[in-house]
């Protein structure tokens, strides 16, 4: 009996070494939503379907792969170390099924770039500069949106984001463009309570809200313990962070390039020191990063876009 011949693959297409069976791709995307909301029920309002359909797609999931995901804990649910893990390949995957998609449509010969962009980076360094980017690529078309959390990629439509913080977002592309040191802040009424950073214990600090672990920072590089604080307040950006610093709310703190004019004029005291912070480890200092999914880089417009932003002296100063 002859030999059975195998089907050809697709044009192009390679044999994995190893063929894996792969589980149900709406198990995936339920397992995926799950991890970027934080729980079943975010997730089944993502999905529009209920809750009990998103868990039941997390059983299949983890019958299929013989792990578990998550484990509940009161009313909360943690991923596992295998669950953190998967969600990166799971990442890459959606994203390159969407720029198959994107493709096969024509969407990656668009000259329309969906970008979003920090508010304060939108304000203070690019939309005086667009300009020149435009003449770099007049056939662009720009669709900007500010917003300070990290968008979904895929449900915001979103391109290219340019975000504040510290560089941690393993799943995507990260450029670090210019770093955001701070100096601790007051209002004069506040500034004699706090002579030492003993006192920080004792005083109302300021949080921004898409970075609670910053204080922590600070307090850990000036020899405190975090968690020693009297309270906190969470704000959500850096214009509002400002003007509670100088209605005397609670001690904050301020981007060192907007503080010094405050500084000279007595709106606002630096208690311990304009420079009790310029020695810190450069990977504690928060900056503004262009965050990129892989593959995106495809799109000719967004590949543009990004060469440009590496290409700019994003120096406060500059």
């Amino acid at each position: 009996m002859p030999a059975m011949k195998s089907s050809p693959l697709p044009w192009g297409c390679q044999m994995p070494s190893r063929p894996v069976r792969l589980p149900p791709l709406n198990a995936m995307r339920a397992f995926w939503a799950v991890m970027r909301q934080g729980s079943f029920r975010a997730a089944a309002d993502e999905l529009s379907v209920s809750p009990q359909a998103v868990s039941q797609q997390i059983r299949i999931l983890e019958d299929a792969l013989a792990v578990r995901l998550f484990e509940r804990k009161g009313h909360a649910i943690v991923p596992t170390e295998q669950a953190i893990l998967l969600s990166h390949f799971v990442a890459a995957g959606f994203d390159e099924f969407a720029e198959g998609v994107r493709r096969v449509t024509g969407a990656a010969r668009r000259d329309r770039i969906n970008i979003n962009v920090s508010p304060y980076f939108a304000t203070r360094f690019l939309i005086q500069r667009l300009g020149r980017f435009h003449d770099r690529m007049p056939s662009a078309d720009l669709r900007l949106t500010t917003r300070v959390e990290m968008p979904d990629f895929s449900l915001d439509e979103v391109d290219v984001s340019i975000q504040w913080g510290f560089g941690t977002w393993s799943e995507y592309e990260t450029t670090l463009l210019v770093r955001d040191p701070k100096i601790i802040c007051c209002a004069p009424s506040l500034a004699a309570g706090i002579r030492t950073p003993e006192d920080l214990a004792t005083a109302t600090l300021l949080h921004p809200v898409i970075a609670p672990t910053l204080w922590e920072r600070v307090l850990r590089h000036l020899g405190q313990r975090a968690g020693r604080t009297a309270g906190g307040i969470e704000l959500h950006d850096a214009e509002t962070m400002k003007r509670a610093v100088i209605s005397g709310i609670g001690v904050g703190l301020v981007s060192r390039a907007d503080v010094l004019d405050d500084l000279q004029a007595g709106r606002l005291v630096a208690p311990l020191g304009i420079d009790v912070l310029s020695d810190m480890d450069s990977a504690e200092i928060p900056g503004f990063y262009l965050v990129v999914p892989r593959g995106h880089r495809r799109l000719e417009a967004v590949k543009a876009f990004c060469d440009w932003v590496n290409s700019e002296a994003w120096d406060y100063y500059a």
